[in-house]
Formats: structure tokens, C-alpha cells, sequence
């Protein structure tokens, strides 16, 4: 009586632990890959700290969400070419597993920036094209311009990532061959085409003939008279656009078919000054909630691609309170994302594409604001010259000052505040060290210690397909 027992335990519970069972709780169903783009250690630290004395914590207690994930690993960004990388080369290694050249986008190693003909000769399949031919739904949501090198690598082949219209090309690429992004976006060839696209970017899909919605003031930059939007619209039953937060939180993801969302001329707000934008910005939270809903209705898998792009513009501005929110604002979507999904069958990536020159310095005390001024027990610490300084600084930037100012009675917390920076730059670069890397769910186990960039990608496609190739 008492084995017929322990066996119908065993069986009502499920507890088989063979190597079969074993293989299948490895397997993904869907894969959400998070980037935030520039976000390096300093930039989680800073913006850990942030958030919880927001809440009134000290906040070096705190956690962002993706902190709690089980698995976790430090990723080397340096592209074939670069020490120091940029954004296209460290993002094509994340989608096709291969390390490429700096403003590359997915294509060889051996593509020359520029060279169109080697280029259309030597493209590298990406993990999102790979899902949509394999019937999966796929996505892509950024804060950035939707044809910017981050989310581009994930769908686009080009030998240059600033090629995001027509109007930016040179006549020799385009007569031999070439395609810019926004048309490589609405002509996707793969299965049948993304399923949801929310970003910036509306100037690079319409003609320079057509006003703005938002700004009638302005107009597209795309030369070859085309309105892309309506190309895409027409392209299918059920596709529905948007380009306002009014629009958007009217279409429903239970019942629309494909969505293309553009909500501003260029990249979007910051976070931090979202709420005052004229049209009005879906959050990068509400996006993301959006795209599982929608995504995950097909039942077949999907493949997900978040990226909170301001985090780097914010960088090379050398304002970091600006590029905090924003990553507070990334964690907060993360959290949307684990809400909505299951461990058991969705794997989740949060990382990096590259680093920052940004620097947390200083002795000051448990507490003490990060935005504010090195202090000790209240009181502000001085420099060799006497000077109060900052807890946050750039290696380099615009906010180098040849006479570097007494801050004593300088608000180092507002919002528009440029962190000093040691090297005069008009814009603040990349830094070369490592990145983390944070996952969970089926194939987490895979991001662990120190991985090359185009690991990301083996382990994706482990956890879908069970091969890393």
C-alpha cells in the first residue's frame, strides 16, 4: 500500500528527473532579449542607488528588477576591428553569433563600412529572421529610432549603420543595390514580417514632401517619394499604425494583426521628460507589455527584442540623471516582462551592448545622494583646489571645463546638469570594459562567467532549437 502510494505521488507530481525531462525544462518557447544600450556596471550601480533614494531608502541596498535573476555573467563588447566598440558591431554579435566590424550591421566580418557590394554578398542571418522563418511570432521595441544600429541589426543587413533612409546613402550604394533600413523593415522577406514594431523613427519612413503629424512643421527625409507606412499598411489585412500614446492605448493586442507604432520624427524622449511630449509616448514598460500581449497570442513562440537606446544618448551628453531615469525605466519594463511571462518557458536576457567613460568616485558616505556632491557626515569634501566635486564624472565629454568651476552653490541634481568630464569631447564616447549580463528561464545557465558577445546568441539559440548553430 505504502509504494502504491509513493508511486501515485510520483506520478500526480511530475517528479521525473531523467535526462529527458531535463532537456525540455532547458527548452525556451519564447526568448525576450533586453539591451540596454550603453548601460555598463557603473551606469546598473548609479542607477540602483538612484532608484531607492527615490523611495527614500539610502539605496545601495536596492535591486533593479533583472538583479534578482538567477543567472548572471560579465560580457566582453570589443568588435573585430575596435577595442572600444559601437553599437552595430556588438549588436550583430548578439543576433547572428558572429563579432563584425564597428557600424557594420549584420553582415560579415570582412564587409568593409561602406562597401554596398560585399555587403549584399555576405549577409548574416539573424535569431529573429531564423524565428519568423520557423513560424514564431517577432517584435521589436526601442526607445531610439527603430532603424537605429540596435534594433536594425536584429532585421536589416548594411554595410553602414547610419544608412536609415534613402537620404542618408550615398547614389553609388543605392545604384548597386543597396536598401536603406526603414525599406529593409516594411519589405521584410522572412515568413510574414514582424508582428509588432514600436519605436521612433517616422521621418525615415516618410517623403520629404509629407508633414510631420506631430510638427506639420517638419517633414520626411526619405528622397525617393515614397510613404513607407502606407507601403506596409497596404501590404496586408489587419495591420493597423500608430503614432501617438492616444492611438496606441486603442488598439487592442487580443485582436489586431501586425502593428508598426512610430512615435516621434526621431528617437523618443527621454524617460524623464516622456509625460511633457506634445503627441504623447507610450511608456517603455507599457511597449513592452504591449508587444508580449500581442506576441504571445499566436501560441507559437516568440522572439522579443527591448531596447531602452536613451540610455546611451544620455551618456554622450555626459548627463547622468538623464541616463539613470532611463535605466530605472528599462528595469521597470523588465519587471513588466517577468509579470507576464513564466519562468518555465520564456527566457529572458537583460544586458549591454557596450560601456560608458561613466565613473562613481569619491569616499561619501552610506546615503549620500549620487547625483549630489561628495559629503561625509554631511559635509562636502574638497579637491586639491579647494573645490567641492561630484560623486559621478566622465572620462571624457562635453562636459570637459578648462577652469574647472567652484560647485559649492551649483545644483548637481538637476536634471539638466552635465557631469564634469577629464577629456574635452563634443561627445562623450564608449568605454571597453566588460558589460554584465543577466538571465532566467529555460537556457539561463548559459550566461555565466566571462562570455564573448556573440555567446548571447548560441544561448538563444540553444534554449529555442536545442543548437547553438
Amino acid at each position: 500500500m505504502k509504494g502504491m502510494m509513493i508511486a501515485m505521488l510520483f506520478v500526480v507530481c511530475g517528479c521525473a528527473d531523467g535526462p529527458t525531462s531535463e532537456a525540455e525544462s532547458n527548452r525556451a518557447l519564447n526568448v525576450i532579449l533586453f539591451v540596454g544600450d550603453g548601460m555598463g556596471v557603473s551606469t546598473v550601480t548609479a542607477a540602483r542607488i538612484y532608484e531607492g533614494q527615490t523611495r527614500g531608502d539610502s539605496g545601495e541596498e536596492n535591486y533593479l528588477s533583472f538583479e534578482r535573476f538567477p543567472a548572471s555573467a560579465l560580457v566582453k563588447t570589443y568588435n573585430t576591428d575596435m577595442q572600444v566598440p559601437d553599437s552595430a558591431g556588438t549588436m550583430t554579435a548578439m543576433v547572428t553569433g558572429r563579432k563584425v566590424r564597428a557600424g557594420t550591421i549584420s553582415v560579415a566580418a570582412d564587409v568593409g563600412r561602406g562597401d554596398c557590394e560585399a555587403a549584399l554578398d555576405n549577409p548574416l542571418p539573424t535569431i529573429l529572421e531564423q524565428a519568423e522563418e520557423r513560424g514564431m511570432s517577432t517584435g521589436i521595441v526601442s526607445t531610439a529610432t527603430i532603424t537605429h544600429a540596435t534594433p536594425a541589426a536584429t532585421y536589416a543587413h548594411s554595410p553602414e549603420r547610419n544608412w536609415e533612409a534613402d537620404a542618408m546613402m550615398p547614389a553609388a550604394a543605392i545604384e548597386a543595390g543597396c536598401v536603406d533600413i526603414a525599406r529593409q523593415l516594411v519589405e521584410f522577406p522572412q515568413g510574414d514580417g514582424l508582428d509588432v514594431m514600436l519605436g521612433g523613427g517616422r521621418a525615415h519612413f516618410i517623403a520629404r514632401e509629407q508633414a510631420d503629424p506631430e510638427d506639420p512643421g517638419r517633414h520626411g527625409s526619405r528622397e525617393d517619394g515614397r510613404d513607407l507606412v502606407a507601403d506596409w499598411l497596404s501590404g496586408a489585412e489587419n495591420r493597423s499604425y500608430v503614432w501617438n500614446s492616444e492611438e496606441f492605448a486603442a488598439v487592442r493586442p487580443e485582436a489586431v494583426g501586425q502593428v508598426l507604432g512610430l512615435f516621434e520624427r526621431s528617437h523618443l524622449e527621454f524617460e524623464a521628460d516622456r509625460r511633457a511630449d506634445a503627441g504623447g509616448e507610450p511608456s517603455l514598460a507599457d511597449m513592452t507589455e504591449f508587444a508580449i500581449r500581442r506576441l504571445r497570442r499566436d501560441g507559437e513562440g516568440y522572439f522579443l527584442m527591448v531596447e531602452a537606446g536613451r540610455i546611451d544618448h544620455a551618456h554622450h551628453f555626459s548627463n547622468a540623471y538623464r541616463a539613470l531615469v532611463d535605466t530605472v525605466a528599462l528595469s521597470d519594463a523588465v519587471q513588466r516582462a517577468v509579470n507576464l511571462t513564466s519562468a518555465a518557458d520564456t527566457l529572458i536576457i537583460v544586458t549591454a551592448d557596450h560601456s560608458h567613460t561613466f565613473t562613481i568616485s569619491g569616499y561619501p558616505s552610506r546615503g549620500n545622494p549620487i547625483l549630489g556632491k561628495v559629503a561625509v557626515g554631511g559635509q562636502e569634501q574638497l579637491d586639491a583646489e579647494g573645490r567641492p566635486y561630484t560623486t559621478l564624472s566622465y572620462a571624457n565629454g562635453p562636459g570637459y571645463l578648462k577652469e574647472l568651476p567652484d560647485l559649492t552653490d551649483v545644483d548637481t541634481t538637476a536634471h539638466t546638469y552635465r557631469q564634469i568630464a577629464a577629456v574635452p569631447l563634443p561627445v562623450e564616447t564608449h568605454a571597453g570594459e566588460d558589460v554584465p549580463a543577466y538571465a532566467r528561464g529555460p537556457g539561463a545557465d548559459g550566461v555565466n562567467g566571462v562570455m564573448d558577445q556573440n555567446e548571447i546568441y548560441a544561448t538563444m539559440r540553444q534554449a529555442l532549437w536545442g543548437d547553438a548553430e
